[in-house]
Formats: structure tokens, C-alpha cells, sequence
């Protein structure tokens, strides 16, 4: 079981009581203190995490930022934090928006794509003054231009494009294909750059592109690298645009399991940069301002989720069934995308695993199942089963199906932990109800 520890956050260990310890804290004490299903984020990883794509795409190109893309999770502490690492942010609703607006963050490091922006979050932002509005599609251009006049605001923009690259992913994860719901397509590109060019209440900045999410490999950014730089290349001879600023979106895989290595930050800046290098100086284009968008990739591996065992059931011949206290409603991975992960036992971490069990939630579904068929210790009623790499997309899904209460969530720094969100309570449940 400890072979699975290179999923945690990279300081994790093993105590001599054989409990699995996170950021150094003892998550059965965790689990004591602030009860299950509890979500643990270790503040050394994150903050390793901005060092590390900050410092291997600026080594290889000066004029990188990166943008933490909100959708993953967010909240006040971890807004703080990114905000002291020196990111920008990448929000996609008028609630994101907000999220962080409370939190202090700067607005000009915030960036607002979206593929059907509502009137009063186009008018939030313009307000609030937000460093890049990205347009998505034809539509909102036009009511862009046309609140932007009404407010009296120039906003600075991107055109958000899609290059037509398969990325090789799950068809749920997948944007950057022709067939999606995201982008300005690119036989409409060429309209979008000149629409936003002649509008005089908008100022065209850039592109981006965003081809979708947990990639494992380099060669679809590579690919649609090219295909946007050529556009840009064709819009700058047919109608002078001037590419100063470029996207390349996030989407950087992490590894959920022992059997699924994935390419490090160093690979992915490697070749994306060598990429817009390389294109640049072929078309005679000015190397842009470069942009990248991680948002699982900086913090999936931060985040722990802990459970308590309940009923254990045997089908003889057929499966063990190992029930826990959370699933499809904390963690609705599995389910809608076949997501897998791994677990421990975090109270049996040095037991030998035994035979295989099914890690199933406690609501009323039957595709409510975290985990098929992991071989893990014995298994009671009571243990408590950590399972890693729960830092991206399980809160930000999370619901309150069979009127369960949303978890607690930790940050644990150096053996010291602080509550960053109280779990729910039966009152919250009612709060906006009205008879």
C-alpha cells in the first residue's frame, strides 16, 4: 500500500502508529477532529506546485504568466494563496468572479472566459474591471461591444478559438475539437478578428484556445499551436492584427493511478514554448505574451479525501463491498467521467493488502462507486480509507444528493491544520428555503 504514497502530496509518510500522515498532521487525527468525509489540502504542495510552472515555462520563455483556472476549486484561502505566488486567475462565472473578488484578489490579474456569459456577469466584470474578458462566440461580441458602449468601458480582450484538435481524452473533457460547445470555430475566426477590431468599445489583445483536460501527452498543444499561429499569421497580413498576447489554455494531466504516468510540468513547457518559438520565427511573427491555464494539474495531487468505513459486504463469489460516508455527492468523478483512483487505509498503512474490495458511497444510486476492485488490508467498519489526488473537480461538482451536508475542508502546513471551509450543517440545508 505504500507504493501509493507517490500519488499523496509529495511530504507524506508513514508514522510509526502506521497512519498515513499529510502535510504533517496524522490524518486519523484529522479524521477525529474535523469528522469524514473530509478533504485535506496540503499548502507545501500548492504553493510547489505555482513555483514549479512559473519557474519552467518563464526559464524557457521570459514573458509567461500563468492563470490558475478556478473551475478546479476555489475558495478564500486558496484565492490568498495564488495571489501570493504571483498567479493570475481564470474564472468562468459571475460566482468564481465574486469568490475572488472577496478574497482581495488583484482584478487585472483576473481572466473571465465562458461559453454563455449572462448580460449582468458581462456588466460585473466591466465594472470590476477584469484584466481579459475572453469572447467565446459571434453572440457575445456583439452584446460585449454593446454593454461595453452603455457602461463606457474599453475592455481589453481575447477570442477564444477552436483549433479542430482531437486531444485525446475523455469526449466529456474534450474543447477543442470542431464539434464542441466552446470557441469561435475557425471558419468564423477570421469574422471575429475583424468585428472586434472595428469595434470601438473593445480592444483586441490576443487568442485562446482551450482543447480540453487531462491531457497526457504534448502533441495536441503542439498541433494546435501551429494552426493558431498560422491564423494569427493570415489575420496579420489580410487585416494587420497584431498578435500581442496568446492562451494556451491548461489541461495538464496528473497521475490518478500507479498504472497511468503522466508527462511532468517540465515536458509540457518544454514543448509548448519550443512550439511557439519555433512557429513564430517561421511565420515572421513577434513572440506574443504567453498565457497557460493549470488548473488540475496545480492542485489534484494537493487534495486528500477521507472517508469512514461503514458496512462491509460480502457476495460470496462475486464482490466485498466497502461502504463509506461520502461518494457520488462529494466526489461525482467516477460516475460521470469513469474517473479511477487509488486508496489506503490510512489507519493500516503498514498491513499487507488482502483481497480485492469495491469502494462504494452511501447514496442512493448504484453507480455510486468510488473505487472498483482495489486490493487493500483488511477492512472494518470504523478504519478510515484516504483516497488521493481529490484536489481538482470533486468539490467544485459537489451537491447535497440525499440532503447530505457538503465536507470540511483542511489546510495542513508542518503538522499544523486550519479549517478553510466548516462542513455544512442540517440548518444550511433549509437556509434558502421560503414557505
Amino acid at each position: 500500500m505504500e507504493s501509493r504514497l507517490k500519488l499523496f502530496p509529495p511530504a507524506s509518510a508513514v508514522n510509526d502508529s502506521g497512519h498515513l500522515v499529510i502535510g504533517g498532521c496524522d490524518s486519523v487525527e484529522l479524521a477525529a477532529e474535523f469528522g469524514t468525509p473530509l478533504y485535506v489540502f496540503d499548502e507545501q504542495t500548492l504553493r510547489g506546485k505555482c513555483a514549479e510552472f512559473l519557474g519552467e515555462f518563464t526559464r524557457r520563455y521570459a514573458d509567461a504568466a500563468v492563470l490558475y483556472s478556478c473551475k478546479a476549486f476555489i475558495n478564500k484561502a486558496l484565492a490568498q494563496l495564488f495571489m501570493e505566488e504571483g498567479l493570475g486567475l481564470d474564472v468562468v462565472s459571475g460566482g468564481e468572479l465574486s469568490i475572488v473578488r472577496s478574497a482581495g484578489f488583484s482584478m487585472d490579474r483576473v481572466y473571465f472566459p465562458g461559453n454563455n456569459k449572462s448580460a449582468e456577469e458581462i456588466k460585473l466584470a466591466l465594472e470590476l474591471g477584469v484584466g481579459r474578458i475572453v469572447v467565446d462566440n459571434l453572440q457575445e461580441l456583439s452584446l460585449l461591444e454593446q454593454l461595453a458602449g452603455e457602461e463606457g468601458h474599453t475592455p481589453d480582450i481575447w477570442l477564444r478559438l477552436t483549433p479542430g484538435v482531437d486531444p485525446h481524452t475523455h469526449r466529456h473533457i474534450a474543447t477543442g475539437n470542431v464539434d464542441s460547445k466552446f470557441g469561435i470555430p475557425l471558419v468564423l475566426g477570421e469574422e471575429a478578428v475583424t468585428t472586434a477590431m472595428s469595434a470601438s468599445a473593445l480592444n483586441l489583445h490576443g487568442l485562446h484556445f482551450h482543447i480540453g483536460s487531462q491531457i497526457a501527452e504534448t502533441g495536441p498543444y503542439e498541433q494546435a499551436i501551429e494552426i493558431i499561429l498560422k491564423f494569427a499569421a493570415d489575420m496579420g497580413q489580410k487585416h494587420g492584427f497584431g498578435l500581442k498576447e496568446l492562451s494556451l489554455g491548461g489541461g495538464f494531466a496528473i497521475q490518478y493511478t500507479l498504472d497511468s504516468p503522466v508527462p511532468p510540468v517540465s515536458a509540457y513547457a518544454e514543448a509548448l514554448t519550443s512550439s511557439v518559438i519555433g512557429g513564430c520565427q517561421k511565420l515572421g511573427l513577434a513572440q506574443p505574451r504567453l498565457f497557460i491555464e493549470p488548473g488540475r494539474a496545480m492542485v489534484g495531487q494537493a487534495g486528500v479525501a477521507l472517508y469512514t468505513a461503514g458496512v462491509v459486504k460480502d457476495i460470496p463469489g462475486v464482490r466485498r463491498y466497502v461502504s463509506v460516508d461520502g461518494g457520488i455527492a462529494d466526489n461525482i468523478r467516477p460516475a460521470l467521467y469513469q474517473a479511477k483512483f487509488e486508496a489506503v487505509v490510512a489507519n493500516r498503512m503498514k498491513e499487507k493488502e488482502a483481497d480485492k474490495v469495491t469502494i462504494a458511497g452511501r447514496f442512493c444510486e448504484s453507480g455510486d462507486t468510488l473505487i472498483w476492485d482495489i486490493a487493500l488490508p483488511p477492512v472494518s467498519a470504523g478504519d478510515i480509507i484516504a483516497v488521493p489526488d481529490c484536489g481538482a473537480y470533486c468539490l467544485p461538482m459537489a451537491s447535497n444528493y440525499n440532503a447530505s451536508l457538503k465536507p470540511a475542508i483542511v489546510m495542513v502546513k508542518e503538522g499544523k491544520a486550519r479549517l478553510i471551509r466548516r462542513r455544512q450543517t442540517l440548518d444550511d440545508l433549509t437556509r434558502c428555503d421560503l414557505v
